[in-house]
């Protein structure tokens, strides 16, 4: 019978466990742990010390062991690991011992570096992710992504904003925050590998009760869809919210930040030739993100509103963005948009989030 009870991943102390008597094959899995970034603890047989087995965030048990685990308490993130291809026991052994899969090296070398990481980071629900793009020029979309993390973060929820906009001037500024220490962009920017959750929010500036990733003041940078990926993978796993503010223009690197959005807010102003804008950009956009939702913000053209728009667009309405009186004034003081708790911005975010998670499965229109 397996136990109820999860390993505690990224406890203080908790490392993966190997249990193996081959030495190449022990060499194999220290330098996919290294990679991983992590220390691991190894033992030929089931440890003795109670706890050592079941406490562990993840079992390595090499296909030499397999025999020497049976009778080991059933668990979850046990996995067997070999190198012979051709041996039709592993399946056998695997049954036996209770392991949630086979692997074979070096095919399943990279899988299990992300999976060694994910148990020592302590990987569980990801992050609801939210992204924010502009139906045109000027349509407000950095000051509701602003917005939506500070109200998110102001009901202690682990929040990080990202700036996915490299022209759009530094979410970080709009945060006044641009003078705070902290990693930018340009330090991710050309990032290949694995980024881990807990290194990327640890080094971000924190400004009003969240962290940003955002530009600095150099030159624009382009942002590999490697590095996208790899940026925004790890803030999802620390789990919370993440929101990230996107530009107009997909290309691969946006693509990469659309493809891990839950779901997508496209802000439009009320005039027709942003209305004609926006349906460009919801076209190639819809294309990567399945989940698109429209936020009109008036004043409106005669004859339009909020429900026309998002007929026109043929998008969900998510809502209609209010005005709030003082809101540029505010912000030339270093107060973000959204900080006024009861201001009409901030009423606004707190009532998407509180239909956004409501429901743990789906973000409910």
């Amino acid at each position: 019978m397996t136990s109820d009870r999860s390993p505690v991943a990224g406890e203080r102390g908790a490392r993966p466990l190997i249990v193996t008597e081959d030495v190449e094959l022990l060499d194999d899995l220290l330098r996919l742990c290294a990679a991983a970034g992590v220390e691991p603890e190894v033992h030929h047989s089931v440890p003795e010390r109670k706890g050592d087995w079941e406490d562990a965030p993840l079992v390595l048990v090499g296909d030499d062991a397999a025999a020497r685990c049976h009778g080991a308490p059933r668990r979850r993130g046990v996995m067997l690991v070999g190198r012979d291809q051709d041996n039709p026991d592993v399946w056998r052994w695997a049954v036996e011992i209770g392991a949630d899969c086979v692997l074979r090296l070096p095919d399943a070398e990279s899988w299990l570096v992300d999976r060694i990481a994910d148990a020592a980071e302590g990987a569980g629900r990801q992050a609801l992710t939210i992204g924010v793009i502009g139906g045109c020029g000027g349509a407000g979309a950095s000051t509701l992504a602003c917005a939506l993390a500070v109200t998110a973060a102001r009901a202690r929820r682990r929040t990080m904003l990202i700036d996915g906009d490299p022209l759009g001037g530094g979410l970080d500024v709009l945060l006044g925050g641009e003078q705070t220490e902290g990693r930018r962009w340009p330090d991710f920017a050309a990032s290949k590998g694995r980024v881990a959750g807990g290194a990327l929010e640890e080094s971000l500036p924190r400004l009003h009760g969240l962290r940003v990733l955002s530009w600095d003041r150099g030159d624009s940078v382009l942002v590999r869809p490697e590095a996208m990926r790899s940026v925004l993978a790890a803030a999802r796993r620390r789990g919370g919210i993440v929101v990230v503010d996107l530009p107009r223009r997909v290309d691969e690197a946006v693509a990469e930040a659309l493809a891990q959005l839950d779901l997508g807010l496209l802000v439009v102003p009320g005039g027709l030739r942003a209305v004609a804008a926006a349906g460009r950009v919801a076209s190639m956009v819809s294309m990567v993100l399945p989940d698109l939702r429209v936020v009109v913000r008036g004043p409106y053209a005669a004859g339009l509103d909020e429900q026309w728009i998002a007929d026109v667009l043929r998008l969900p309405l998510a809502g209609e963005l209010p005005v709030e009186p003082g809101l540029s004034q505010a912000q030339d003081t270093g107060a973000p948009p959204g900080s006024h708790i009861r201001g009409p911005l901030a009423a606004f975010c707190a009532a998407f989030w509180e239909r956004a998670l409501a429901g743990e499965e789906s973000v409910p229109s």
